[in-house]
């Protein structure tokens, strides 16, 4: 058997996970895809180990432990399957006739959250809880909205056992995340970036825990992950504008090692602690060329951390074309260059999100990467309800009157 570099990855940390970043419904989509793109002579290799990473027939199995999605992930998979959402949205308009354009959407994506889900139980089951779960977003339109969040987190949690809520690490959002702990819903704190909103995420889960223990409510089936979205912190213009502002140039790699000085900071704080929550790495980006060769820092540099890593197919794809290329060791525990680390403490936006009091739980929804988020992941949200009332519409304009 010839490992992929997924596999090789998952030696350097034996509670590491890799989880797949995407709908479970478009797995086997984008398979065949690879598949096709793939020469004839590396095709047999490349099948066995997209076969391993997840293996339909029995998840169990899989390499994968585990699933995220967001709403433009979920406007994917209705999107990659035209033909029979639109039959399901259609059949479901017809017997709710009553049901406006937003509660058909939320029906909708629902189903998507469950679908996907039930296709990770077999693995959920098996492990008892530990592996399996798959994350569903509250909508992100919502993301002040505490009580809607709320009743959206209890509706998404009731789908399946195994299913994970999405909150985001806004202000509101973090004190969803307590609630929903205190009563044994487990949670993927999402639209995170910096190190005050990943420490603050990790107080309020253990808020959270302390209630739930006080009430004897079941955590035996319960897990919390924090979400840091690197590649969506280091693009953002404001890093580069105000470095300019201050006469310092950063490189490429100056902007990924400061992603990655974040992420090893918030773990070696969240290890030092005990916490319960586990860290996840997300957004991730690939480059650079090393003397001639392609590397994936985001992911080599966190080698050998009991964390997870989510790949969509945009990583997944570099990372196999290059993936013969890379040797993975334990890397997290490593120090940053100094003089990265000279440039970027000069950079308020960066020393916002490295310093553990770089901002007030009342910034959180300000950040320029929370903004971009939001705005992106609304927008999905939207082109899944356009899609809803285009059905409604052709529903209704079909039935008689009269």
């Amino acid at each position: 058997m010839i490992e992929s570099p997924v596999e090789r990855l998952l030696k350097t940390n034996p509670d590491m996970e890799v989880w797949w970043d995407s709908s479970p419904l478009v797995y086997e989509q984008w398979t065949q895809k690879m598949l096709d793109a793939a020469s004839p002579e590396r095709r047999p290799v490349l099948e066995e180990q997209l076969r391993r990473l997840f293996v339909v027939e029995d998840p169990a199995r899989s390499v994968f432990r585990g699933c995220t999605t967001n709403p433009p992930l979920s406007l994917k998979a209705v999107q990659a399957d035209p033909e029979f959402w639109s039959r399901w949205v259609d059949d479901f308009i017809r017997a709710h006739p009553d049901l406006d354009q937003k509660a058909v959407f939320w029906a909708t994506y629902k189903e998507v959250v469950k679908r996907g889900a039930e296709m990770f139980l077999p693995m959920f089951e098996a492990s008892n809880g530990r592996y399996g779960w798959i994350s569903g977003q509250l909508d992100p339109r919502l993301f002040t909205e505490k009580e809607i969040m709320i009743q959206q987190a209890e509706e998404l949690s009731a789908l399946q056992p195994n299913v994970m809520i999405k909150v985001p690490a806004s202000q509101e959002g973090i004190e969803v995340l307590e609630v929903l702990t205190s009563r044994g819903i487990s949670t993927n704190v999402t639209t995170c970036f910096t190190l005050p909103q990943i420490l603050a995420a990790s107080q309020a889960v253990e808020r959270g825990v302390a209630q739930a223990q006080e009430k004897g409510v079941d955590l035996t089936r319960w897990r919390s992950v924090i979400t840091m979205m690197i590649g969506r912190l280091t693009e953002r213009k404001a890093l580069v504008e105000q470095a300019r502002r201050r006469g310092i140039e950063l490189t490429w790699q100056d902007k990924h090692w400061f992603g990655i000085a974040v992420f090893r900071r918030a773990y070696r704080i969240l290890q030092d602690r005990g916490a319960v929550s586990k860290l996840l790495a997300c957004s991730l980006r690939h480059g650079p060329v090393v003397a001639g060769k392609p590397r994936f820092w985001d992911i080599e540099k966190l080698a050998g951390g009991e964390i997870v890593f989510t790949f969509p197919p945009y990583v997944l794809e570099p990372l196999f074309a290059i993936g013969d290329g890379l040797h993975f060791r334990p890397q997290i525990e490593e120090e940053v260059p100094e003089e990265v680390m000279d440039k970027l403490m000069r950079i308020p936006y960066a020393i916002q999100a490295y310093d553990p009091n770089g901002m007030a739980l009342e910034q959180f929804n300000t950040h320029p990467a929370t903004l971009y988020t939001i705005e992106q992941f609304s927008k999905a949200a939207n082109g899944l309800e356009a899609f809803v009332a285009e059905r409604i519409a052709l529903v209704r304009e079909a039935v008689p009157t009269g």
